[in-house]
């Protein structure tokens, strides 16, 4: 990372969202509480053009859902007047939660996507002021074949192709992985090769509880997936999918993470079970694959001897610094990053909140 660039790392917790900052990712500076007793399970942070915009879904147990933006750090905030996602009342549904904010490609200006529960899939063309209900998934004839996880019914992972404006894949619990060819007129269920060992249909193409997916960046066509049980890769544009759990400690977890630049390097947090949603032996890791997942390295330098806490799917990211940056929360509120894709971590924040969301940006 160049000297004297500033890395921003956002972090939403169950109570509000704390932005951290820092000139070398080893010595952090953390602000006060954004939307202070407001859930926030979703951040975006886009960078693309002349500003820098932070994206944020909170959720009110009063006032319920919307997303806020800034264009200053966070030293003001907006949120449009009659709210950012809304469904219709022809509808007959209301907005519960946003999971995901994902602003798309540089070469899209513009172009946000939102994922929501219950089960949607939302675009906005101003930056994410305004977003659309994608009817086509809205109204999918999976749609009952579909359910609720542990956490609530959600299109968590939103990943438009940066190689084909028409393919955008996303990932539901419960549903799984769908893909678009036509710019999101039309879904198709693309899980073939995911095990749901846990269902009377083992190898469903429909219903499976896929946690997290994240897509290579150096080869688009090549996508990973973390599953309820079960760790894969795709090389055919989620056509397929092989298993890549061998050399993890389990293959249950929530974390999906790639390389900003390097092809086959992906990044898991291990759980010991879905029944028991610890690390395993109560000693907390992340693994790192070079090769796509023919190998996987534990990495826990920096990190306690003991912690019974989880991570969960969103509350991990990485930077696009020289070396990438890894960053994780857990659910007992304490905050790590590594600058050295996550050879050593320090501590960002102890004692916050349950943290559900991380992300982070080099600034300059």
């Amino acid at each position: 990372m160049a000297n004297g660039a500033t890395t921003l790392l956002a972090i939403g917790t169950k109570k509000g969202l704390w932005l951290a900052t820092s000139q070398d990712r080893a010595n952090w500076t953390l602000s006060e509480p954004h939307f202070l007793m407001n859930e926030v399970p979703s951040i975006g942070i886009d960078r693309r053009g002349d500003r820098i915009r932070l994206l944020v879904g909170a959720r009110s147990e009063h006032w319920g859902p919307t997303v806020f933006h800034s264009d200053d750090l966070g030293a003001t905030w907006t949120e449009p007047e009659h709210g950012a996602i809304r469904f219709e009342e022809e509808d007959g549904a209301a907005l519960e939660r946003i999971w995901q904010l994902y602003p798309d490609t540089e070469d899209r200006p513009g172009v946000v996507w939102a994922g929501c529960e219950p089960i949607s899939v939302w675009k906005s063309t101003d930056g994410g002021e305004h977003f659309e209900l994608n009817r086509s998934l809205w109204n999918h004839p999976d749609k009952q074949q579909w359910g609720a996880g542990f956490g609530g019914a959600a299109a968590h992972s939103v990943l438009p192709s940066p190689a084909d404006p028409q393919t955008v894949h996303i990932a539901m619990s419960t549903g799984g992985v769908y893909r678009s060819t036509d710019g999101g007129q039309s879904w198709t269920a693309r899980n073939h090769g995911i095990s749901a060992y846990f269902m009377p249909d083992p190898n469903p193409e429909v219903g499976q509880c896929v946690h997290k997916i994240a897509r290579d960046a150096a080869r688009p066509d090549t996508l990973f997936a973390q599953n309820h049980h079960g760790v894969y890769r795709s090389d055919d544009n989620a056509d397929s999918w092989v298993s890549i759990a061998d050399g993890l400690p389990t293959d249950f977890g929530f974390v999906m993470l790639t390389h900003p630049r390097t092809s086959g390097t992906a990044w898991v947090v291990p759980i010991k079970a879905d029944g028991e949603r610890i690390p395993p032996e109560g000693h907390l890791a992340v693994h790192r694959t070079n090769d796509g997942g023919a190998s996987w390295t534990r990495l826990s330098t920096g990190l306690p001897d003991s912690d019974f806490n989880a991570v969960l799917r969103d509350a991990a990211g990485v930077d696009q610094a020289e070396p990438a940056g890894v960053y994780f929360g857990t659910r007992g509120g304490s905050v790590y990053a590594s600058a050295d894709e996550g050879d050593v971590f320090v501590e960002v924040a102890s004692h916050l909140p349950d943290v559900l969301c991380v992300r982070a940006a080099t600034l300059s």
